[in-house]
């Protein structure tokens, strides 16, 4: 099993702040993918994303027990 942390909008649009998926090996650009369309996300083009605390690239593999965060760009003023 793989944790998902979302956070800001990403949050708000899935309706939750967490997802437990049961996926096997997959990179992060494929979980993104895979979360747009079942969630029906905005499109995370320039969503961060760590693993394990680690900010990782979109080719990174993800395996069981790993926990992803993604972090949406933050603006500010």
């Amino acid at each position: 099993m793989i944790t998902v942390l979302l956070f800001s909008y990403l949050a708000e649009e899935a309706g939750r702040d967490q997802i437990q998926l049961q996926e096997g090996e997959l990179s992060i650009g494929e979980l993104k993918e895979k979360l747009e369309m079942e969630y029906n996300l905005s499109p995370m083009d320039q969503v961060m994303a760590a693993i394990n605390q680690e900010y990782v690239t979109n080719e990174e593999k993800i395996k069981r027990g790993d926990i992803i965060a993604l972090i949406p760009p933050v603006s500010g003023g």
